[in-house]
């Protein structure tokens, strides 16, 4: 028998090719929208990954005891040549050893020289060698992969250590064939069993997620569908469970706003069906209020010392109720007409308002406009002017004992800002959490609050502010500031 075989050098060994994984294929097909249908798409996929990266290491060590379970069965069928005193045995015995053994060659190495030789006659050619004294983890994973891509019918030599020590290595040479079928069984086995765990797994987490998550958040959808349809119907706001987790948080949240919501327009619908009905009563008694204003003028005239003493609180009571009236409506409209902007000299318009005030001759207070000749101001003048009305006559009114209001403007490359000042009083703490609410930032008796409420939603349309910057026993002070339009701004640049 030729020794040669058991030489293992670099002339020997054929260069094992390495193997890089073929990328997995991508899922081409599009998830359905159905949240349960991507649930359970994703288990599957999930679990699949896990048994992949599981995979790997598995065939690895799959093959590697296949490989030493081989080497042990090559290393019994050496014990037979211990008992011959050359270490040879007959040809017969030597191919029932071998056909036990599964290999075409056996070398088992002792103290450094060869001993323990089993071959064929004529043993096919190495292929490929590997050795597995001192493989590593990642060596014994590349050859797995190199010896699953491989063709049938190659013969490759495994180098190993023998078991309990009975001897430095051991080589064996053997069709790679049935290892590699051996490896193919294993993987179709593991590839089965992945899928059947995938769909049992995916079936539990599915029903568990849909039990759990998503019918609830199915029944909260749902709800707000239908809420959302008819907002107003009290049975479609939802009932919450009685779940501590998240979703019974959502669900009771939910129910409030919606209650909260259901309320709100409830209210809505009975203040405007109020709203309505009262502008119609104020529509009618406004005409009624301006016939007797006609009578009350008649009255005027009757030299009557009693008549003449009362009248005048007769006329004021009926212009007080006038005013109520004309601010109520248009208050109560849907909402101010958009404003129609243009340049406006503004000096023009608050002299204007200001003379509209009604001060009669000789009255104790006095109006002074510090406002330059050629400023003009990007505004609506109906809007503005109503303005500078509403917070010119509220200043009047709060300086009965006379004072002073003045208008004051300055104007810069994005905005003109308006301030109108008044000497008088001030407005008390209680009025001033509530002044631009209607019906709530007045405390002048006979007064409503429209119109600073006015004032500022007219403002607001313009794009502005209004302000109340200081009030105190030394008078009040109002800032209006009402920005260009863009266009403006950049014709002016």
């Amino acid at each position: 028998m030729d020794p040669e075989i058991s030489d293992v050098s670099d002339a020997d060994k054929q260069v094992v090719p390495r193997f890089t994984p073929a990328p997995v294929a991508r899922l081409v097909a599009p998830l359905r929208r159905n949240l349960s249908a991507q649930l359970l798409v994703l288990t599957v996929l999930f679990v699949m990954l896990a048994e992949v990266l599981i995979y790997v290491p598995s065939l690895s060590n799959f093959r590697d005891s296949w490989i030493k379970q081989r080497l042990a069965q090559a290393q019994i069928a050496t014990l037979a040549l211990e008992a011959t005193p050359d270490n040879m045995v007959a040809n017969t015995l030597r191919d029932e050893l071998l056909t036990n053994a599964e290999a075409f060659a056996i070398v088992l190495h002792r103290n450094a020289a060869r001993r323990l030789i089993l071959r064929d006659d004529m043993p096919p050619a190495i292929d490929a060698t590997y050795d597995l004294r001192d493989a590593t983890f990642f060596d014994i994973i590349m050859d797995m992969f190199d010896g699953l891509m491989a063709e049938d019918g190659r013969t490759i030599r495994v180098i190993g250590k023998p078991r309990f020590e009975g001897g430095d290595f051991i080589e064996i040479v053997f069709d790679e064939t049935p290892l590699r079928q051996a490896m193919l069984d294993f993987s179709t086995n593991i590839l089965n069993l992945s899928i059947l765990i995938s769909i049992i797994t995916a079936s539990l987490v599915f029903f568990a997620l849909n039990f759990f998550l998503v019918r609830p958040m199915r029944r909260i959808t749902e709800n707000m569908v239908a809420f959302s349809e008819k907002p107003d119907d009290a049975s479609r706001v939802i009932e919450p469970s009685a779940r501590l987790d998240e979703i019974g948080v959502a669900e009771r949240e939910l129910a409030d706003l919606q209650t909260q919501v259901r309320s709100t327009l409830n209210q809505q619908a009975r203040l405007a069906s109020l709203g309505t009905a009262i502008s119609k009563i104020n529509h009618d008694l406004r005409n009624i209020l301006a016939s007797t204003q006609l009578i009350s003028d008649r009255l005027g005239s009757v030299d009557d010392p009693t008549v003449q003493s009362l009248a005048p609180r007769l006329f004021a009571s009926i212009d007080r109720a006038i005013q109520l009236c004309t601010n109520t409506l248009k208050f109560g409209s849907s909402e101010e007409a958009p404003p129609a902007r243009r340049a406006v000299a503004l000096k023009d318009l608050a002299t204007e308002a200001m003379e509209a005030i009604g001060l009669e001759d000789g009255s104790a207070v006095s109006i002074r406009i510090d406002v330059a000749e050629g400023l003009e101001v990007d505004a609506d003048p109906d809007h503005l002017f109503r303005v500078f009305l509403n917070l010119g006559r509220n200043a009047a009114q709060a300086m009965e004992g006379g004072g002073e209001i003045s208008v004051s403007a300055f104007n810069d490359v994005e905005s003109v800002t308006i301030e109108l000042a008044d000497t008088g009083p001030g407005i008390p703490d209680a009025a001033r959490e509530r002044l631009f609410q209607p019906f709530g930032g007045t405390t002048r008796q006979g007064g409503t609050g429209l119109g600073l409420a006015i004032s500022a939603d007219l403002v607001r349309a313009h794009g502005g502010t209004l302000e109340l910057v200081e009030t105190g026993a030394d008078g009040t002070r109002f800032r209006i500031w009402i920005p260009h339009r863009k266009d403006v701004v950049r014709a002016a640049q």
